[in-house]
């Protein structure tokens, strides 16, 4: 598929990054090291999140993530939906229409791997979804922190966080979400860096910095 983000018509000058991964794989960090390293450049960059990255994000990303008792899987994918249509209208194109770059912690891959494969709701089905709230625009660059789940779970462990409602779900959702990310990744090489989220935090950062530089020489 044609990646929607590198057409000016749709996008503008911008540039958009995704950091894709399981819990407690080292997205957070790395998308703060990257900005960092790109404001030292001279580049005007967005950092945001879904769900959260707007006002109306932050209320949906507590219904999602901390909301007490069952949320139906379709009604799950359906807030995560609309959080996305919000966050992309307002603050994404905005950004990427103005020439930023824009370094965002999760996107549709998300959806797909956590509702499509996790949930087991269909991949294709919640990609479809997705791509119809975000009218369309997919990332021109979507880095993947792979970790193993046992690993990531000892991560969070440590971390003594309390754990939302897709971190509290057991081994064997977030064995499915993993493959599913990895399978995306496959099938979309042109799009994904897949980095081992096992590797020194430093290293990560410069296979990360190698990447993004390619793309904004």
């Amino acid at each position: 598929m044609a990646n929607a983000a590198a057409d000016p018509s749709t996008t503008g000058r911008g540039l958009f990054i995704t950091l894709e991964g399981g819990d407690g794989s080292g997205k957070s960090t790395q998308a703060r090291l990257l900005e960092g390293w790109l404001v030292e450049q001279g580049r005007t960059v967005v950092r945001t999140r879904e769900p959260g990255g707007t006002e109306v994000g932050v209320e949906i990303r507590e219904i999602v993530l901390h909301h007490r008792g069952d949320i139906a899987p379709r009604a799950e994918a359906l807030l995560y939906a609309a959080d996305r249509a919000h966050h992309i209208a307002t603050k994404v194109r905005p950004a990427l229409e103005r020439g930023d770059i824009v370094i965002q912690d999760r996107y549709l891959d998300s959806s797909v791997a956590y509702q499509g494969a996790g949930r087991v709701l269909g991949g294709p089905e919640v990609r479809d979804l997705s791509l119809w709230a975000a009218e369309g625009l997919l990332p021109d660059l979507t880095i993947l922190l792979d970790l193993d789940e046992t690993v990531a779970r000892t991560r969070l462990d440590a971390a003594q966080k309390r754990f939302d409602r897709l971190e509290a779900e057991a081994g064997e959702f977030h064995g499915r979400v993993r493959r599913a990310f990895l399978d995306l990744a496959a099938a979309e090489p042109e799009r994904f860096l897949v980095v081992d989220a096992g590797d020194a935090v430093d290293v990560i950062a410069a296979t990360v910095r190698d990447r993004v530089g390619s793309l904004l020489a």
